[in-house]
């Protein structure tokens, strides 16, 4: 068993906040002409690519059994819904909107650690979290009379991912992330297979698989970036990148300290929307992010102060 250490556990939560809104990039660039189905598959195949080696080279533990084996199962049939229904949302929403409306998760993820976990929440946690959500309300600004139905796609996808990061605590302290990470990979490929197969002729286009252009660009190195293969494969290792940095974090600390920390995914959502799709929030936006990076760097400076201070005081004899 690990023992708790939350700054290191907030710290690499923070490089989740920073990757998975690159892997979410990519996902909407691709979304409108490559089938969420083989968007999903090549996700995860490349996630098994990656990480079944390391596994092979290292020596790292993978086998499971009894009740970490079905929790496994259980967090990779989340995964697959979770990232499905974000992928689906990219389609219709700016890249900032998407991230901003799904973070009602912190709120559900505190709620999911105190009842059903019995983990502390402290009073200035649950204060931060709720500034936190109050600048995303600024942010978010949701107009479903132009949007629909996907708006509503984002809440899915907080609730869904609530329950994948409660599970994931429940073995992250059991299992190596890099092991849990490549046997998910492996069962996400076994599931979505048969599935995509059975599905090929269907009048189902969301199943369907299509043929990528794999021709190098000659032009110039810039132009290798707009290349769908070359996006599918950063949507594969962005995507395995964060989760196991988050799942790293959940060794470390417990998911009501981590929870108001993933507010920061949404201003580094917003550079990269601004960046690539030319998304500008307004300036209540503005104020809204303002606020969320503050009440999460709160967090930040006071589990470290916390963190500083228990390693000043000598244990008990």
């Amino acid at each position: 068993m690990t023992q708790d250490r939350p700054f290191l556990g907030i710290m690499l939560m923070l490089g989740f906040c920073t990757v998975a809104p690159m892997g979410d990039a990519f996902a909407k660039l691709l979304g409108g002409s490559i089938p969420l189905g083989q968007l999903l598959f090549v996700r995860f195949g490349i996630q098994v690519v990656l990480l079944i080696p390391l596994i092979w080279v290292t020596g790292r533990a993978w086998r499971m059994r009894g009740r970490v084996l079905w929790l496994t199962l259980l967090r990779t049939v989340l995964h697959i819904v979770g990232i499905g229904a974000m992928f689906t949302a990219l389609k219709f929403l700016p890249l900032a909107d998407a991230v901003a409306i799904a973070f009602v998760m912190p709120f559900i993820m505190m709620l999911l650690g105190k009842y059903v976990l019995d983990e502390e929440v402290g009073s200035r946690r649950l204060w931060a979290c709720v500034v936190g959500f109050a600048g995303t309300l600024l942010v978010v600004q949701p107009s479903f009379a132009e949007v629909g139905w996907p708006a509503l796609l984002p809440l899915a996808v907080a609730i869904n991912f609530a329950f994948f990061m409660l599970v994931t605590r429940q073995i992250a302290k059991d299992t190596d992330p890099v092991g849990l990470q490549a046997v998910s990979g492996v069962m996400a490929l076994v599931i979505m297979g048969p599935i995509l197969w059975l599905t090929q002729g269907a009048d189902l286009p969301a199943l369907q698989l299509v043929a990528l252009d794999t021709s190098l660009p000659a032009d110039q190195w810039t132009s290798l970036f707009t290349m769908p293969l070359f996006q599918l494969i950063a949507i594969g290792v962005l995507g395995t990148l964060a989760h196991l940095l988050m799942t790293w974090s959940l060794r470390y600390a417990p998911s009501a300290t981590l929870a108001p920390m993933q507010y920061l995914e949404i201003p580094v959502a917003t550079i990269i929307g601004l960046a690539i799709f030319g998304d500008l929030p307004n300036g209540l936006a503005a104020i809204g992010i303002c606020i969320t990076v503050g009440a999460g760097l709160y967090i930040v400076f006071r589990e470290r102060a916390i963190a500083q201070l228990e390693a000043r005081t000598p244990a008990p004899v």
